[in-house]
């Protein structure tokens, strides 16, 4: 009797405690976004002047803007391509496979020679680069949002959803951290030299460490369900665009106005900050720094706002606050004035942290477990090229053109297209939570 029980203990399936799920989906998402926005960093303050010919300054910026943008519309075929086998063979093979593709670019990121070295090859290669860690990043954030969903408890769906989407701020705040650091530590000479590239290659370490751990875990409880009912379909993506279009295109509006606000609240104002605002990199940088702890501390806020409020009409209401803060960007930010700056830089933040939290959550509960790889990755990708991918271009265009109150008018649109897209979603599938 006693060996019976053993044998059939030790013959269970493993299931992942929450420590684990929760340590696993943030991990990666903090090594993914370090990755994202030490390149967002670097395309303001370094490749304008190393990848580049010399020129115009206001040219090369905007030509390594583009660049940025690329990884943008390489997301998509990440979500597609990552969310295939994380539909058909599993969450976490393919969350594996899309970290490496996202280190191994970053590191060659920090490897590569300059225009001085190789001429027009340089901005070239770095193009492909930065399409790699758009690939990998289309398939990690939605196998890392699933992760923590499909693990959770009723009525903690948020909470868990909130796990992989702190991995923004920590991966902002370890970017930001060490270019000031290195700022502090080398010269100019010196940073140009060489210091840029220490934060590409050091992120080979991170990645060491999130492979370590989601190594460890065990498939989701719902993709397991998926595989014993023999559920899973032949091309997912084909099933969402053709059964589930409605709710991809709803998602994606739905996350429209959070990359919109988040992509000019950090690379639009380093850039605006630095070359039209008189700020030193090192000043703005610490002002960045300081603003994103309201961006981390708000997110765990929003998730429990969500799970007792609900997703939908909690996103209602942080869209209509980021529809009024777009009307009051350019007094605030355009004093120049250190205080009024910082103020600015906190409170859109915060917003972003309020609208962040809960959308990972919701995004991946408008698709059925078959699919919801497939899908929570494009309508949050989707999104990227529309409200992310053009932001920091469009906001300098319009703010060099005709002044920062069309940059907030900007961002006044894409919120009020959001809260619009929010009143359409209606009431969740059946038998899944509610999100209203």
């Amino acid at each position: 009797m006693s060996y019976t029980r053993s044998n059939t203990t030790s013959n269970a399936p493993k299931k992942n405690s929450p420590r684990t799920v929760l340590f696993a989906s943030l991990i990666g998402t903090t090594i993914e976004f370090f990755d994202f926005y030490i390149y967002a960093t670097a395309a303001v303050l370094v490749f304008p002047k190393l990848f580049f010919p010399a020129g115009d300054p206001s040219a090369a910026v905007l030509q390594s803007l583009a660049t940025f943008a690329i990884a943008f519309f390489a997301r998509p075929i990440g979500s597609a391509v990552f969310g295939h086998y994380g539909d058909r063979i599993g969450r976490k093979a393919t969350l594996v496979a899309a970290l490496l593709t996202m280190g191994i670019s970053t590191v060659i990121i920090g490897l590569l020679p300059t225009y001085a070295a190789i001429g027009t090859m340089a901005p070239l290669l770095l193009a492909l680069c930065r399409f790699g860690q758009g690939l990998g990043l289309g398939g990690e954030w939605g196998g890392a949002v699933l992760l923590a969903t499909e693990n959770a408890p009723p009525g903690k769906r948020a909470w868990y959803g909130m796990f992989p989407q702190l991995g923004a701020p920590i991966g902002f705040f370890l970017s930001g951290g060490i270019f000031l650091l290195l700022s502090e530590t080398l010269t100019e000479e010196q940073f140009f030299s060489y210091g840029w590239r220490i934060p590409f290659l050091a992120s080979a370490l991170l990645v060491i460490v999130g492979l370590y751990v989601r190594l460890k875990i065990t498939e989701t409880p719902d993709f397991q369900k998926v595989l014993d009912k023999n559920e899973r379909v032949k091309l997912p993506v084909a099933t969402v665009f053709r059964q589930h279009g409605r709710m991809l295109f709803l998602g994606t509006i739905v996350a429209l106005a959070t990359f919109v606000l988040f992509y000019l609240m950090t690379v639009f104002a380093l850039s605006w900050g630095t070359t039209k605002l008189g700020f030193t990199r090192k000043e703005f940088l610490i002002v960045q720094l300081f603003a994103v702890l309201f961006f981390a501390l708000t997110i765990p806020f929003s998730a429990i706002l969500a799970d007792r409020r609900g997703r939908r009409t909690t996103l209602i209401w942080v869209s209509v606050a980021i529809a009024v803060f777009g009307l009051v960007l350019a007094p605030m930010f355009g004093s120049g004035v250190t205080w009024e700056v910082t103020v600015f830089m906190a409170v859109g933040l915060g917003l972003m942290g309020m609208t962040y939290g809960p959308l990972g959550t919701m995004l991946s509960e408008l698709f059925p477990p078959e699919v919801r790889y497939t899908g929570a990755s494009l309508t949050f990708n989707l999104a990227g090229i529309l409200g992310a991918s053009l932001a920091p271009y469009i906001a300098t265009w319009l703010g060099t053109n005709y002044g920062l109150q069309y940059v907030g008018y900007y961002l006044t649109l894409a919120a009020l297209l959001t809260l619009g897209a929010l009143l359409l979603v209606g009431k969740p599938r059946p038998g899944k939570e509610a999100w209203e």
